[in-house]
């Protein structure tokens, strides 16, 4: 099997070196966003070439391939053998057939047609590369680096995982030696600040509570000073309220603060949009999609990826230890179109 390394400014020039370089018999294994802004990605021919090839090694500044990404990459490597659990071909691009799994997966009428249409623009006749290249233009990659990042306030629905995610960011951070501390600013909420505690416990880290804004800010400059990340989790509300969104702000233009919407892939891909473009009113600047490892449908991971707020990370376990994921246009294209996941 023969492997190469290709950077291109987008996904389409990407494909084009590809089919220029590999032929039509090339696959895709993974694609990565690099922080310049280009791409790159890795495609393998399983037929021997008649002039050799050298792989091209990624630049050091490109991020490693995400766990989401690599969650196919052993798929795909079958499916180019042949062997168990693989497919012989390629999906060839319709765009019935793709407005279908569209659907399956409850996407929002109008961003499907919208997907579909950019799709069939790109002339590429394989669909997972066409979709690919579709969503490359939708979507906004902006992973958290908790080696460097300041204080996080995690914002969202009720139920939307906030106060998973935020232990997930602490384990992130504790494994680049960063101290954490979690901070709950939410002292009501029924077991909000017994799971919180039990989290900074098992993973080595601080833990405080703010129930006003004064002393939010006072123990975020604290952290701030000590170079310590604050994870701030924070009650459940829906941001479409202006109301209830209107109460959050002054947590949002806390010094040091940055607010990280939090929602779930377990819901409705219209309700999400709508959640998502409220965040943003907020001032989210980032945003992770929690409890894909449940969800039978990718519509609402869908909305919020091609959604005004960059995505951060998915999560795709229940468990502190699993982490967080990081998607790209790519490995979301196999995700829709993969009918074992998708309900009929």
């Amino acid at each position: 099997m023969q492997l190469r390394t290709f950077l291109a400014k987008d996904m389409k020039a990407a494909l084009a070196s590809v089919r220029a370089d590999m032929g039509p018999n090339a696959v895709i294994i993974a694609s990565e966003k690099a922080k310049s802004g280009g791409i790159m990605v890795r495609a393998a021919l399983d037929e021997e070439c008649d002039t050799p090839t050298t792989p091209i090694a990624p630049p050091a500044e490109l991020a490693p391939v995400s766990d989401f990404e690599a969650h196919y990459r052993d798929g795909l490597r079958r499916r180019l053998r042949g062997g168990p659990g693989g497919q012989s071909g390629r999906l060839v691009f319709d765009r019935t057939a793709l407005l279908a799994a569209l659907n399956r997966h409850r996407t929002p009428d109008a961003l499907a047609h919208a997907l579909a249409a950019a799709a069939a623009k790109s002339q590429l006749s394989d669909m997972t590369l066409a979709l690919a290249a579709a969503l490359d233009q939708r979507m906004m990659l902006k992973p958290i680096d908790t080696a460097t990042a300041g204080a996080l306030l995690l914002v969202g629905p009720n139920g939307a995982g906030k106060t998973t995610v935020a232990a997930k960011l602490a384990a992130h951070a504790r494994l680049n030696n960063r101290r954490v501390t979690l901070i709950a600013a939410d002292s009501a909420g029924a077991g909000a600040v017994a799971r919180l505690e039990t989290f900074a416990k098992h993973l080595d880290a601080a833990m405080a509570i703010a129930e006003t804004a004064p002393l939010l800010s006072k123990l975020v400059s604290d952290c701030t000073a000590k170079k310590t990340l604050a994870i701030i989790d924070t009650a459940g509300f829906d941001p479409r309220d202006a109301k209830a969104r209107n109460a959050f702000c002054a947590l949002g233009q806390i010094a040091h603060v940055e607010t990280i919407g939090v929602v779930s892939a377990f819901c409705d891909g219209e309700e999400v949009g709508e959640i998502c473009s409220a965040l943003d009113v907020l001032g989210a600047t980032r945003l992770i999609v929690s409890g894909l490892d449940l969800a039978q449908r990718a519509g609402a991971l869908l909305a919020a990826a091609t959604g005004s707020v960059a995505l951060a990370h998915v999560t795709r376990s229940p468990f502190v230890a699993s982490g967080l994921d990081t998607a790209t246009s790519l490995s979301l294209a196999r995700l829709l179109l993969d009918e074992t996941r998708s309900a009929q």
